[in-house]
């Protein structure tokens, strides 16, 4: 049987990476996914690559008006959400030194207040038995130089899932964070470094892995799926680290 059959989900930054992947891996489980991205074209081509019971909305996490029009075509469409993955966020790596204002206000609007407004809003829309999956990283426990902010915002995420999971515990709702590790995504190629960078930066990490390699997306979305569905009936305000034992040893 089908783990989350007859379900109504919703992800944002559902059109590349971690949530693509997890939108593919929703739908092959029986759920309606919606999915959320800033940019049409990749939106659209996301959509026709899940193929089936997904709809695209274009929009940013940061305008909290963009999350008023998500919510209100599902409420309008399908009248409930059952599995919210607030999986939207931007990185990039920036010294101490070098960070502005600016910066600081961009990965924050995104990845703190875009996904605390995300579940915010949502909330009218889920009952008894939702879930609420929050993406983080390993950076909220392990640092790495040059990404503070971002980290921070991480570390953010996490404390949002304990308090909100006292919070909506009489609602019947779970919220849980999946942390990922180094992972292969198109967030990796935008973070300000050319690809030489890039790939040194890729060597240096693997050493740090126990498993010896960065993972894929599909394995993250394989996390989301046990955290959605009833598997995990009995888990809330945990942070799940999908990251080949990089924070774990």
């Amino acid at each position: 049987m089908s783990k989350l059959a007859g379900t109504i989900a919703v992800i944002t930054g559902g059109n590349s990476g971690i949530g693509l992947s997890t939108a593919e891996r929703f739908v092959a489980e029986g759920t309606y996914v919606y999915i959320t991205g800033r940019r049409q074209k990749e939106l659209d081509a996301a959509v026709t690559q899940i193929g089936r019971n997904v709809t695209g909305v274009q929009g940013d996490v940061a305008s909290l008006a963009d999350l008023d029009r998500l919510y209100a075509q599902v409420a309008k469409e399908k009248g409930h959400i059952d599995v919210l993955f607030a999986n939207a966020g931007i990185g990039a790596l920036v010294p101490i030194d070098q960070v502005t204002e600016e910066h600081f206000d961009k990965i924050f609007n995104v990845n703190a207040k875009g996904l605390l407004f995300t579940v915010q809003k949502a909330l009218p829309l889920m009952g008894k038995g939702g879930s609420i999956l929050l993406n983080a990283s390993l950076a909220s426990i392990k640092a790495h130089p040059n990404m503070s902010v971002y980290a921070a915002t991480k570390a953010a995420v996490r404390s949002f899932a304990r308090t909100w999971t006292l919070e909506l515990k009489d609602r019947g709702i779970r919220v849980n964070v999946i942390s990922p590790g180094f992972t292969e995504t198109p967030l990796v190629d935008t973070v300000s470094m050319s690809p030489e960078q890039i790939a040194q930066f890729k060597a240096g990490t693997v050493a740090s892995i126990p498993l010896g390699r960065w993972a894929n997306s599909d394995e993250m979305a394989k996390a989301a799926v046990f955290l959605a569905s009833d598997d995990s009936s009995y888990i809330a305000g945990i942070e799940l680290f999908v990251d080949g034992g990089a924070g774990q040893v």
